[in-house]
């Protein structure tokens, strides 16, 4: 169609708008930020930052992430992203090493009515975690970090941010 000198087309349909609204609302529901630094207990409970727990109180995953830190996620977001995952070929034998560890390593948790939820010995040790903890608000994610790991990769890290967003962020 050609009105007012412009060309109009279709380039979905309302429902998939609407799936794709609906989508996006969700994670701006669950967009977790900040940076927050509890300690974990003597049983290897963490209490959840207070302005996350809402979003968590339904049931999270928690696993390995990278550069040793741990990583939690709403469990609906945790499928979204297992989805992304059975995306990539099964005949790559980097996928398949990924989802390997990612999944077995993957454990589900229901946060107390603390706020606490328990991190299993093995992702503990994996991250380094012995008391004093970060736990980072990462987008649709939370990553939990050893406190001197955290800062060791600040450190090394926050130099190169403002040259990255062209890296990262398509058409910067």
């Amino acid at each position: 169609m050609v009105e007012n000198g412009g060309k109009w087309s279709i380039v979905t349909s309302w429902p998939e708008i609407r799936a794709i609204s609906n989508l996006a609302g969700e994670r701006r529901a669950t967009m977790f930020l900040g940076t927050h630094t509890p300690r974990l207990d003597e049983k290897g409970r963490l209490i959840l930052p207070a302005k996350f727990r809402d979003a968590l109180s339904t049931g999270l995953v928690v696993t390995k992430g990278q550069e040793r830190c741990l990583v939690i996620w709403p469990t609906a977001e945790f499928a979204v992203y297992a989805a992304s995952l059975r995306q990539a070929a099964q005949t790559n034998s980097a996928t398949r090493a990924y989802t390997r560890v990612f999944f077995s390593s993957a454990y589900d948790e229901q946060p107390d009515k603390q706020g606490r939820v328990t991190l299993p010995p093995a992702l503990r040790e994996y991250a380094g975690l012995d008391r004093d903890c970060v736990v980072v608000g990462a987008d649709t994610r939370i990553e939990i970090w050893d406190l001197t790991a955290w800062e060791n990769y600040l450190a090394a890290s926050e130099p190169g941010f403002a040259e990255l967003d062209g890296d990262v962020i398509p058409h910067v």
